[in-house]
């Protein structure tokens, strides 16, 4: 493999460009679709990346590689790609299903790895990453981008200053009124693993863990309803002509989490829901406060009253903004040995939330999360 050794010194050019004297962190793109454009237009700024090899199954997202990134070297099996290009790292934008397997044959190469969300399909994927990652000493990342986020930051900074006390208690909520995507393969659940529990109430469930200060899942309860995506439609909606033919996955998951501090998240998530609106948001209980996400408020009690505390700026929360932490993250990590805001670790411990809801779906009952 390629020496991972970096020199962290740069030269400021005539036109205000940064030409970067050091070695940079090789990476290759497995999975050159929509996501992973969003993930180039970052590096592209990351003078210590250079993207070495793209990997897909489908011949124009190649040519994209080739055209608009200028990526010569790229393949249709990531097997090949690791033996003949020798990156130092893999960036996995599959879908969920191929999480898993790149990620483990790069770690075993000697490859560091980020894989965008969720990790991979179920618990044991997970852990046999994880494994794969430690037995080879490299760094494994999740791309939870929303721990980065501003609201995020300010309210665990709340908690960490003691203001909440013991949390008791987390609503999650990650409802869209009729947001079924008309792309991808977010509709079939072989290829995904489920619908908007895994698609878009990850993201919720990952910050509000986070937030909790990731306690140990123990047991979950939930259902889960396909009534509308699995059906023509002619309403007016942000996306409309899914393929409702190949739809597979649940309209409608709630579940309800325990964990080994006696904590309870309940959880919310939805593509299609009679909703007045969209929500994304997490609320949470505890003993000497509580708080919102969106909009963003801490609600205690000072001098006698009850008081409502909403910031008077929280920063930057752009996507761009989101996208460059997550991965600046576990370039840093990479190369300099820095700690990971997201490691593969806290990518099992919310695989274990999203599995122990769709197991108790499945059996109708409470099930145990080991």
């Amino acid at each position: 493999m390629a020496d991972k050794s970096v020199s962290t010194e740069s030269l400021k050019m005539g036109d205000g460009k940064v030409a970067y004297k050091g070695k940079r962190l090789r990476v290759a793109m497995i999975g050159c679709g929509g996501i992973a454009q969003t993930h180039l237009g970052i590096y592209k700024d990351m003078p210590e990346v250079e993207i070495v090899a793209g990997v897909d199954v489908v011949p124009a997202r190649l040519d994209v590689m080739r055209d608009k990134w200028g990526v010569q070297d790229v393949y249709t099996n990531w097997k090949e790609m690791l033996k003949r290009a020798q990156p130092d790292a893999v960036d996995v934008c599959t879908p969920n299903g191929l999480h898993a397997a790149p990620v483990i044959d790069a770690c075993n190469a000697g490859c560091h790895a980020i894989t965008e969300k969720p990790m991979a399909m179920n618990p044991g994927e997970c852990e046999k990453m994880i494994a794969a990652a430690k037995k080879s000493k490299v760094k494994l990342s999740v791309g939870f981008q929303y721990r980065y986020h501003p609201n995020t930051q300010h309210l665990i900074r709340a908690r960490d200053e003691g203001q909440f006390g013991n949390i008791m208690f987390m609503k999650c909520q990650a409802l869209r009124r009729r947001g079924i995507p008309n792309w991808g393969v977010f509709g079939q659940k072989k290829l995904q693993g489920g619908g908007p529990m895994i698609d878009i109430g990850v993201h919720v469930i990952e910050m509000a863990h986070y937030f909790m200060g990731a306690p140990k899942p123990v047991a979950a309860s939930g259902n889960t309803w396909t009534y509308l995506g699995d059906k023509p439609s002619t309403v007016a909606s942000q996306w409309p002509g899914w393929d409702y033919k190949t739809y597979t996955v649940e309209d409608l998951a709630i579940g309800q989490i325990r964990f080994d501090n006696g904590a309870i998240m309940q959880i919310e998530a939805s593509f299609a829901a009679h909703i007045e609106k969209d929500v994304w948001n997490f609320t949470a209980f505890g003993d000497k406060g509580g708080c919102a996400w969106d909009p963003t408020m801490i609600f205690t009690d000072r001098g006698g009253t009850m008081t409502n505390t909403s910031a008077a700026y929280l920063g930057d929360n752009s996507w761009n903004f989101l996208f460059t932490q997550k991965l600046k993250n576990w370039v840093n990590g990479c190369l300099n040995g820095t700690e990971l805001k997201a490691p593969g670790e806290a990518g099992l411990a919310v695989q274990k939330i999203l599995d122990g809801v769709y197991r108790a779906a499945a059996a109708g009952k409470e099930v145990t999360i080991k």
